[in-house]
């Protein structure tokens, strides 16, 4: 069907078969796969090359660093030439992200691979989710917005699972994980290939590299997604890089799989909640989000104190729901509010907002941690999150009539 005159990435049509919608999901998630599939491995690499926690954390922050440089530029692109010239070269660069990190002997080789992985993951979260929305159509927002963030939280716990299970049990642990990880990127590369998107009609005009936006008017919604997806992500964040250090020091335990079945329960969370939220309004959705980050926060304070994995794996779990509330919000306003030729530039939007956070407050917690310890570290983080994530609440409820929710 072609698209209407002046339209932008119309880039599906509607009557595109439902099982189009779930398979444009599937390189959302192969990418979301590799984001944390080193998860479980640091403790390996930190043996044999030897770094503090303070490194770990600025290694994890160099992917933030890539996947926010990636963010200027990837939205902008894909709504002016589609969405498949900046997929396929993300996962060419994921592919190749796979290639270092298995041979990686040093932390330069390991900023790198995190590198490249970052910028893969920032054209994935921007054109990839906006393709997901692309071919479910006008008639099936709702479905778009649902499976493209469950398609990327359900990758994320996903990758350190398969990490940490086939690093415990094959030979070659640092090498084994992401050789898998390759051919999984193939078949995304096929399917990209072979997805019903087509090139926008009538692009944006304006700078190719930006600060992403969204259109004047929706403004708010934009806002409203960030102030509970940045706390949400950022809890996350936390979980993923110094998770494994915490549960060193709870249990004496360096096992890479419970490490890597901790992050899976709290991205299963992250998907779950979604199905079982998707019908209420998304301010409720998005207040949710906000209060579970807030009781993730309280819970870790609680588990570092009282040595308690048990509280530690609640936080995780509810941190995960706190992340997959606040996205589903957020996407789900940005695809009620902003029209098709600026979708992936606002997807590049909220997803800049929550990782700026992401990147910034877990690294200051793991050099807060190499200096006053992991117990005063992880509860100075808790505190300062929470303080964000009640700040978000109030701002969610504050505007409740400033915004009415579209149909």
């Amino acid at each position: 069907m072609p698209a209407a005159p002046g339209a932008g990435p119309v880039a599906a049509a509607a009557t595109a078969p439902a099982r189009w919608v779930w398979q444009a999901a599937w390189p959302v998630t192969a990418v979301f796969i590799l984001s944390n599939a080193a998860t479980p491995l640091y403790a390996l690499w930190q043996r044999d090359i030897g770094f503090t926690k303070g490194t770990l954390t600025v290694i994890f922050a160099f992917y933030i660093v890539g996947l926010l440089g990636s963010l200027l530029v990837s939205g902008v692109v894909s709504d002016r030439l589609g969405r498949k010239p900046v997929l396929l070269p993300a996962l060419g660069l994921a592919i190749a992200a796979c290639a270092i990190f298995a041979t990686a002997s040093s932390v330069p080789a390991l900023i790198v691979a995190r590198l490249f992985t970052g910028i893969a993951v920032g054209a994935v979260v921007s054109a990839g989710m906006a393709a997901v929305t692309d071919v479910a159509g006008p008639a099936r927002k709702r479905l778009g917005a649902l499976l493209a963030s469950c398609a990327m939280v359900f990758g994320a716990g996903v990758g350190p699972l398969l990490a940490g299970v086939l690093s415990e049990t094959l030979p070659g642990p640092t090498a084994t994980v992401f050789v898998v990880e390759i051919a999984l990127l193939a078949t995304a590369v096929l399917a990209v290939l072979r997805m019903p998107v087509r090139r926008p009609v009538a692009p944006p005009k304006g700078s190719w590299v930006r600060v992403p936006g969204v259109p004047r008017d929706s403004g708010l919604q934009l806002a409203l997604g960030i102030v509970v997806f940045a706390p949400g992500i950022t809890a996350t964040s936390f979980v993923l890089s110094l998770g494994p250090s915490l549960l060193s020091g709870l249990l004496g335990t360096t096992s890479r799989a419970l490490a890597g079945v901790m992050a899976f329960a709290m991205f299963i969370a992250a998907t779950g909640v979604q199905f079982a939220v998707q019908k209420l309004r998304r301010r409720v959705i998005l207040m949710s989000g906000a209060i579970s980050t807030t009781l993730s926060m309280a819970a870790l304070a609680v588990a570092v104190h009282s040595s308690s994995v048990p509280v530690l794996l609640a936080s995780a779990l509810l941190a995960g729901a706190g992340q997959g509330m606040g996205q589903l919000g957020g996407l789900s306003l940005l695809n009620s509010a902003v029209p098709p030729h600026r979708l992936a530039e606002a997807n590049a939007a909220l997803n800049v907002g929550g990782y700026v956070f992401a990147g910034a407050l877990p690294v200051s917690a793991g050099y807060l941690s190499d200096a006053v310890g992991l117990t005063n570290g992880a509860t100075v983080f808790a505190g300062v999150l929470m303080g964000l994530a009640v700040i978000g609440a109030a701002v969610v409820a504050g505007t409740r009539h400033r915004a009415p929710e579209r149909a």
